[in-house]
């Protein structure tokens, strides 16, 4: 059975746990405004409560995805309770004043729909995808479990167990997910990014009734979420649903500005260093801390994905080209921008070996390939085939509801807003090989990067 948690890391190495929702890349069915006939136009409106809905119609087949964005993730727990953002979803599936525990589930499977949910550091989401004539159902469903949970010492108990298993199966069985929690540790300093979204299992084990009713009084309120419906809908039809469901919430208090502990300047470079019995190829990743698109100026974080994309975004890119097809000596390596966070973000760049090459090579191989951009930037050829790419993913974007409405919701949950998804292609369009060298040479500095290797066992100490 699939699991219902599906938690969002931004640091993934090729080999490490899987991405689960959506990539960063921000993509938009009403980017062209002059080739989006009107049924297709996204839409974007307030309830009287304070929940902001975003509708994006696509006609072409008779379903529609249904989610619920409340901007709330782990980086917003308070200390000492890791973990509480992702146990508070768990929860959300149990009983509420009017629904038994697994009726929601059950009336989905019954309709042949399908539902889950994820938390990230920035947000957490359920969703659904059904036929349209079930969407009043899926929003009455999740309007009564936003308010009506019913949380006994039972109920908390039972799902912590869960949580507590799941930590022990995903990461602590897992070599690449206890390194990457170990590398987020020494990439952050002081920065909330730094605690696993999962939580530390010391934390975990102390989480109560208590800790629950005062997370979800405070967070799951109507005036903190983003819902996102897509698919064979019109705007009007979602209006009246949502104020008939939805409407019917009370606004919560308005909550504070999310401010979090600054990160200081960075002038250290760290290393963290994993050796396993379970691991057979070794392999290593570089980070860097870099503005996303909620802190950068400007055209920064356009840059940062063009130059991810250029550097190491797929089979065309310097990397695999170099270390894989040419060098022979890379199993795999690639590089990533994890742009759609609230805070500041990482840049990556990893590596695997392929026969008999060393990770010292792969590394040494990636780190020039780095600093070749640094110094001496891009092509304009390279780049216009760049930013080809990434506006044709606009397009395809478009073939599948639930990337659009991932694009959407994790935009609006992490500071942005409808017009920044719509004028994105725009923006990317704009950046230069200037500003792709700058950002390479301000960001992608060595002397102030954290690099994680995993390696076999035999290979400790060396």
């Amino acid at each position: 059975m699939t699991s219902r948690t599906e938690w969002l890391r931004p640091t993934l190495l090729a080999t490490s746990l899987a991405l689960f929702m959506t990539d960063p890349v921000l993509a938009d069915n009403a980017a062209l405004p002059d080739t989006v006939p009107a049924e297709f136009k996204v839409t974007d409106f307030l309830l009287d409560n304070g929940m902001e809905v975003v509708v994006i119609p696509d006609h072409r087949a008779p379903i529609v995805t249904h989610m619920v964005w409340y901007k709330i993730g782990s980086a917003d727990e308070p200390p000492g309770k890791s973990g509480i953002a992702h146990f508070f979803e768990h929860l959300m599936f149990k009983a509420t004043a009017h629904h038994a525990a697994g009726e929601f589930d059950r009336a989905v499977s019954d309709i042949g729909g399908s539902n889950n949910a994820f938390t990230s550091y920035d947000y957490t989401a359920f969703h659904e995808t059904v036929a349209p004539s079930d969407l009043e159902l899926m929003m009455s469903f999740e309007a009564d479990r936003m308010r009506n949970l019913i949380l006994t010492d039972d109920v908390i108990k039972t799902e912590r167990d869960v949580i507590l298993e799941e930590r022990r199966s995903r990461i602590d069985n897992n070599p690449q997910a206890v390194l990457d929690e170990e590398v987020d540790a020494a990439l952050w300093q002081n920065q909330p990014y730094r605690i696993p979204v999962i939580g530390w299992m010391q934390e975990m084990e102390q989480l109560n009734r208590t800790d629950a009713v005062a997370f979800y009084n405070k967070y799951y309120r109507p005036n903190n979420v983003v819902l996102i419906v897509a698919g064979d809908v019109q705007p009007e039809t979602v209006k009246a649903l949502a104020e008939k469901t939805y409407g019917k919430v009370a606004r919560g208090p308005d909550l504070p500005p999310r401010v979090r502990p600054v990160e200081p300047e960075q002038n250290t470079k760290r290393t963290v260093t994993l050796s396993d019995a379970r691991v057979s190829v070794p392999s290593f990743s570089t980070q860097w801390v870099v503005p996303s698109y909620h802190t950068a100026k400007p055209g920064e974080a356009e840059a940062l994905d063009l130059l991810a994309e250029i550097l190491g975004g797929g089979n065309r890119s310097r990397l695999y080209q170099a270390l894989v097809i040419k060098q022979g000596i890379a199993s795999s390596a690639g590089a990533y921008f994890q742009g759609t966070m609230l805070d500041d973000t990482n840049f990556t760049v990893y590596g695997a070996p392929r026969g008999d090459a060393k990770l010292a090579d792969v590394e040494a191989a990636v780190d020039a390939e780095v600093a070749r951009i640094a110094s001496d930037g891009v092509t304009p050829d390279e780049l216009e085939k760049a930013k080809d790419r990434y506006v044709r993913s606009m397009i395809f974007a478009r073939d599948k509801q639930d990337s659009m409405a991932n694009i959407y919701g994790s935009t609006l949950a992490t500071g942005g807003n409808v017009q920044d998804v719509q004028q994105w292609p725009d923006r990317i369009r704009k950046v230069t090989t200037d500003e792709v060298k700058a950002v390479a040479a301000r960001y992608l500095v060595l002397a102030r990067s954290t690099t994680g290797y995993l390696l076999p066992q035999q290979q400790a100490g060396n």
